[in-house]
């Protein structure tokens, strides 16, 4: 169940992405509708998660990770200018990216891998154990809402 892959180097929970989940339910008719919202062949939209070879749209040139990997650190919190002003601006542009800072202090604390656990449950549906992302205020599988703890906090 862990999978390093799944976490970003800026402290983002790539499981609880709508194009993750979508390619690996192999969703086609949601990776279509991806495809044509970010105007990218159909075929460049499957992501594995962040430190995989197969990533989506701006991930791939992700300047995160290339700086981290420039500096050798594995999360943006182990570097000496955190937070600096590029992520800072990243954090901003997007409600999904919230609790990016609280993410990065939890995996300082407690190890990548207990905080991959952590952000399992955080956005897995109660109900039925569906993962969810940030955006699904219900439940994408059994209409649940919240659908899931992110949401609970943040968005209603």
């Amino acid at each position: 169940m862990l999978n390093k892959e799944l976490a970003s180097v800026c402290g983002l929970f790539c499981a609880s992405c709508g194009v993750f989940y979508a390619t690996q339910e192999k969703d086609f008719i949601k990776l279509q509708e991806i495809a044509k919202k970010l105007d990218i062949p159909f075929d460049k939209v499957n992501c594995y998660g962040c430190r995989s070879n197969e990533k989506i749209g701006s991930c791939v040139n992700c300047f995160i990770a290339k700086c981290a990997e420039e500096k050798g650190v594995e999360f943006c919190i182990d570097c000496d200018t955190y937070p600096c002003g590029e992520l800072k601006e990243f954090q901003k542009k997007m409600p999904h990216r919230k609790n990016m800072w609280k993410s990065l202090a939890r995996i300082k604390e407690v190890g990548w891998e207990k905080w991959f656990v952590e952000m399992f449950d955080y956005y897995t549906c109660q109900k039925c154990n569906t993962m969810n992302g940030a955006y699904n205020i219900e439940c994408r599988k059994c209409g649940n809402s919240p659908g899931n703890d992110f949401v609970k906090e943040n968005m209603l």
